[in-house]
């Protein structure tokens, strides 16, 4: 199987989320894309700022109030501003999303690399685990995980890294078992050059492009599981503005009021569909690289 097909196979699944490639293609979008998926974590970082009241400030004479001009997004059964929780919740699910991507990275690119740059037992080994890791879903390993050792941020955060690494490795993996026959490497083996100075000086800035790609659809993918862990009660403690917890403390009041579903609903659906546009335009800029190099 041919490096693209494989690396088409593997990604496709995760990049599906009603996306028009033919608009993720486009220079513009890329760069849209990008630069609000920076003013998400900016909003993250510097969230007291755009706080309308204290997202843990309670007030049950105003419970399940609508939006307003007091309160944007109405309030939540205990009287607190469903506004300012959203906007809470961008440090809680970004910041385990980032932390789990960088993670799983981390582990992915090292056994990917390893496992494809060995030819003796060891890729065999590595290779198998790779497979394993793949086979196995990591939403139940990461529910087992967390219901033993508990919730919390970064308990969830380590839980969702470790158990996000075997599809980065595989993509790694496929790719590097090309790039380690390129002539340059080649070369650099036949000059003495040793393996890891190689990996670093020629099959890591090769790499670069690929990973971009896989560690924005992992981290949009994270996103979804820090939510849906959540919304389970197996992610947040009780309380912690959350999207997750927000979903779960709105099953209760869905008819009476939506805007307590309806919001934490909107900023899950808006930041992964940032992330996996941008996923989609690194990917599509990466092909077009790829075909403009063989031609």
């Amino acid at each position: 199987m041919k490096k693209d097909d494989l690396q088409d196979e593997i990604l496709m699944p995760l990049s599906r989320r009603n996306v028009s490639k033919k608009y993720a293609r486009s220079p513009l979008v890329l760069r849209i894309s990008a630069v609000l998926l920076a003013t998400l974590f900016i909003v993250a970082i510097f969230q007291p700022l755009f706080y309308k009241v204290d997202p843990y400030y309670s007030d049950l004479m105003l419970r399940l109030q609508g939006p307003s001009g007091d309160a944007w997004l109405g309030t939540d059964a205990l009287g607190q501003d469903v506004y300012s929780r959203v906007i809470a919740g961008f440090r809680w699910s970004l910041g385990i999303g980032t932390i789990g991507t960088l993670l799983g990275g981390f582990v992915g690119v090292t056994l990917g690399i390893s496992a494809a740059w060995n030819r003796n037992r060891v890729r065999t080994i590595l290779s198998r685990v790779i497979d394993i890791g793949i086979s196995f879903p990591y939403l139940i390993i990461a529910v087992t995980i967390v219901s033993v050792i508990g919730r919390g941020f970064w308990p969830l955060a380590l839980t969702l890294g470790l158990v996000s690494w075997p599809t980065i490795a595989r993509v790694v993996y496929a790719e590097t078992l090309t790039l380690r026959e390129r002539e340059y490497v080649t070369a650099a083996r036949l000059f003495g050059v040793s393996g890891v100075r190689s990996i670093f000086s020629h099959i890591l800035p090769a790499l670069r492009p690929t990973i971009q790609v896989v560690a924005a659809f992992t981290f949009a993918e994270l996103l979804i599981a820090e939510s849906g862990l959540s919304c389970l009660g197996l992610g947040a403690p009780l309380g912690t503005p959350t999207w997750g917890n927000m979903l779960n403390e709105s099953r209760t009041y869905l008819g009476t009021s939506p805007w307590m579903l309806f919001a934490p609903a909107a900023a899950i659906v808006l930041t992964i569909f940032t992330a996996n546009l941008l996923g989609e335009g690194l990917n599509a800029r990466e092909q077009a690289r790829s075909q403009r190099v063989s031609q």
